[in-house]
């Protein structure tokens, strides 16, 4: 099969890549850096070099393909003057405008969980609004991909670890997290890649669910913490906290809110409706990770 790629070799990215690879597909990876064509073609794919933001550029990697994964690429959030809505729904506008104009007919997008609410989700309402925009595709099969918090997420707590001792957060704590490993993400996607199509639909991607104080006391051993507590902060502490570290105020609003929604179990409600089967990569795999970041 053809199938060609958004978010260069990322973290989902890289893996997915060497996994269909690996199958035997023929795979077309976009990226806007011209220094991930040599990393890209020791892969064993193909380099599209150009900006998603072209849309000429789009149509015309896409136009081969059978099937195409598309993912809203990370930003700047520091930036005090990004507009995460504009962003994320002027690049989704243009993977509908080049679906239409290639003749593709099967597309798997990565979403994010809680991308089933309104209202009320803070930055998630960004993918629910690339859901909606997508969805007007009516001739055009699309697989949702809605993972957990990712395991890499956590990275932005070793400051906090370094300086105050803790995780604090306005979530986590007593309640029940779900993180999911990019691996995880990247096998999930080639399995709806190569599925036979179905006119709508969504699929949830985790990897483990454990209480924050379990995930705090997995990441403090192997950082040689064994003692660290993740502990609950207001929303308005968190909010405060998070513009004192420069984080674009929007974003830092939007983030809280977010993660209100999760202590709430609103983002959750339909994750636990049609809960997945585990991945592979646990927790105590990733705080190796974790340990090695936290001591450089």
């Amino acid at each position: 099969m053809k199938i060609t790629l958004t978010g260069s070799l990322g973290h989902i990215g890289k893996p997915l890549t060497a996994l269909l690879v690996e199958k035997g597909h023929t795979v077309t990876v976009i990226s806007s850096n011209p220094e991930k064509q040599k990393d890209i073609v020791e892969l064993g794919a193909a380099a599209a070099i150009g900006a998603i933001e072209n849309v000429d550029f789009l149509t015309a990697a896409f136009s081969s393909a059978d099937v195409v994964y598309t993912m809203i690429p990370p930003a700047n959030y520091f930036n005090p003057a990004f507009d995460l809505r504009a962003h994320t729904t002027g690049i989704t506008n243009n993977f509908v405008q080049a679906i239409q104009k290639s003749g593709v007919r099967r597309v798997v997008h990565l979403s994010s969980i809680g991308a089933h609410l309104e209202k009320g989700s803070g930055l998630i309402l960004a993918h629910h609004e690339a859901e909606l925009i997508l969805g007007k595709l009516s001739d055009v099969a699309i697989t949702f991909m809605r993972p957990v918090g990712f395991y890499y997420n956590l990275f932005g707590f070793i400051p906090q670890i370094k300086q105050a001792g803790v995780i604090s957060a306005n979530y986590g704590a007593d309640e029940n997290l779900v993180w999911v490993s990019p691996i995880d993400i990247a096998a999930a996607v080639a399995d709806e890649l190569e599925a036979p199509a179905s006119h709508r639909k969504v699929r949830y991607v985790a990897s483990d669910e454990l209480t924050g104080h379990e995930t705090a006391s997995i990441l403090g051993a192997a950082i040689g913490k064994p003692d660290l507590k993740w502990i609950m902060v207001s929303d308005a502490e968190r909010q405060k906290f998070l513009e004192a570290v420069g984080l674009n105020k929007t974003i830092a609003v939007g983030l809280v809110e977010m993660f209100a929604a999760q202590h709430s179990g609103r983002l959750m409600e339909d994750y636990y409706r049609h809960q997945p089967a585990l991945g592979k990569v646990k927790l105590t795999d990733f705080a190796k990770e974790f340990a090695i970041l936290y001591k450089q």
